[in-house]
């Protein structure tokens, strides 16, 4: 799977921009979603938004693959242009980005932990959420993969979320990954 989705935003990336492409498949094969666009500060005229410019400038790159199949859900994030060596945060979320980074909502959990925002381990991790930390090398470049053993239902996230650090596992602040640099809509 991760072959395909890095091939489409290898070749995407190569293009000028593109904001959404789907793959159609038989009911039998995987679904695969890749969006590929630039960073702006004003949501309004951009499906991927800064929301502070020192840590994700204008003009970078983001790149996201999702590959869906009967079983199983594949996530790729690959960004360019960020600032160089440094650890960040990513998540889906349930909300298409906004004015803010809180316009989209809390991180998308299989199954949803009844009080939110959500910290308790045992709905904020991994295996629940789709998390994407990365760090950055020294181009300010990085690529990470997510895999869960589930598929959307019928509730459907619709962004991906950068944050100011990785995301902790520590018991009542699992799931945090502070401040929401920038965000990307995607159309799971």
């Amino acid at each position: 799977m991760r072959n395909r989705i890095a091939v489409i935003l290898t070749t995407l990336a190569a293009t000028t921009t593109v904001t959404a492409v789907a793959a159609p498949v038989s009911a039998t094969e995987s679904k695969i979603t890749a969006v590929v666009t630039t960073f702006q500060a004003d949501h309004r005229f951009s499906n991927a938004i800064t929301y502070d410019t020192d840590l994700v400038p204008a003009g970078a790159l983001a790149g996201v693959g999702v590959e869906t199949s009967e079983k199983d859900t594949v996530t790729e994030l690959e960004v360019r242009g960020l600032v160089p060596n440094r650890e960040y945060g990513a998540h889906v979320h349930v909300k298409r980005c906004g004015a803010t980074g809180e316009a989209a909502g809390p991180h998308y959990q299989h199954v949803q932990d009844p009080k939110q925002p959500s910290t308790d381990p045992a709905y904020a991790n991994p295996e629940n959420e789709i998390w994407l930390d990365f760090t950055t090398d020294a181009q300010g470049a990085a690529s990470t993969r997510s895999e869960v053993t589930w598929t959307f239902g019928d509730r459907r996230p619709a962004s991906v979320v950068i944050h100011e650090h990785h995301t902790s596992t520590a018991e009542g602040k699992a799931g945090t990954a502070g401040a929401r640099l920038a965000c990307v809509n995607v159309s799971f």
